[in-house]
């Protein structure tokens, strides 16, 4: 009889249960969150499972990538629609969580998530650790500017060169201020050496690698859109459709319809986030600086005077999503302008 599997993942042990294909439960444990205690877990249980479930999460596709190279069945699991389904139960343990999971997997109830190759995730871990630098500097930047001000001292405009110049020339004759800003002033230096470090290195991984220069051929896109989302995409042929790219990172309108009820709402934001941010800002830098001319900005122009702006960007950010995975679907670059269609002799 087939037999389907849930593994509820923690960070020391995960919870594992098995029922048949009548929804039985046969077996449950605690098992060490490795892949191989996982493994050899499945292999003393000595069934072969028709699927095994893995909410995905930060240890899942490490343990997804093991399970699998081993031949087990192991489907990554969208952690939003496995939280909608236990929303019914009126204790949640990880045992339940466990339970629940292996359900799913017996009834098909759940859409799998795709798990990304380890390049993929490894300019995914660079990208964060970059904007997780960048967002420090701009802390230490801004907290330096709240100590000073309540003392009366504005900074004002500055840029990244001459910001440390304008910090001493306002707190000199302070000595508490001097070595308070001193000692804030190292951090940054660092943080921002940091950054330039990690800028750097992001450039080399976009000059090496082909997709990411075939997709920086499009106006706005560069190395940080370019890698952003070729990351994120991964497998282009994961996608039935280009215009699917679009709802998977929630650049569509929400839609609620019941009866004489019909609402389209603002976009979903569901999906990766930083691909979204990529999107958006890759579209306002071609709707408001002087980029090659191409047919997405003349698009995109006329969408701004029908709509305004705003719903500009969004709509221009959806069509670069369907743009930049045909490129790398049909490996490809941007062609500017379409092609007129040849005149009938």
């Amino acid at each position: 009889m087939k037999q389907y599997a849930g593994i509820d993942v923690s960070l020391e042990y995960s919870s594992v249960c098995v029922v048949d294909a009548d929804g039985r439960i046969v077996r449950e444990a605690k098992v060490l969150s490795e892949p191989d205690a996982l493994i050899a877990w499945f292999a003393e249980h000595g069934v072969a499972m028709k699927r095994i479930g893995l909410e995905a999460g930060p240890l899942s596709q490490w343990l997804h990538a093991g399970m699998t190279k081993a031949g087990l069945a192991v489907e990554l699991i969208e952690t939003r629609h496995a939280r909608a389904a236990f929303k019914t139960m009126p204790v949640k343990t990880d045992k339940k969580d466990a339970r629940g999971i292996a359900q799913l997997m017996r009834l098909g109830w759940f859409r799998p998530v795709h798990c990304k190759s380890l390049a993929a995730q490894e300019v995914r871990a660079l990208l964060t650790a970059r904007k997780l630098i960048q967002g420090k500097l701009h802390d230490i930047e801004m907290s330096i500017r709240g100590i000073l001000r309540g003392f009366g001292l504005k900074v004002g405009p500055t840029t990244r060169r001459t910001y440390a110049a304008r910090i001493r020339e306002l707190i000199e004759g302070h000595p508490t201020l001097e070595a308070i800003a001193a000692s804030l002033l190292k951090v940054r230096d660092a943080l921002a050496d940091e950054f330039a470090s990690f800028e750097r290195k992001l450039r080399v991984i976009a000059r090496d690698d082909e997709k990411a220069r075939r997709l920086m051929t499009t106006p706005g896109v560069g190395v940080l859109v370019a890698l952003t989302f070729a990351a994120a995409v991964d497998a282009p042929e994961r996608f039935r459709s280009s215009r699917a790219v679009g709802p998977h990172f929630g650049l569509t309108p929400k839609k609620y319809q019941s009866g004489e009820t019909d609402h389209s709402g603002s976009i979903s934001k569901i999906g990766d986030g930083s691909v979204r941010t990529a999107l958006y800002e890759a579209a306002n830098v071609i709707l408001t600086r002087p980029v090659k001319g191409s047919d997405l900005k003349g698009w995109a122009l006329a969408v701004a005077r029908r709509a305004g702006p705003r719903k500009a960007r969004v709509a221009l950010a959806r069509k670069l999503a369907v743009v930049l995975h045909c490129l790398l679907r049909d490996r490809t670059n941007f062609i500017a302008h379409r092609r007129a269609p040849a005149l009938a002799a």
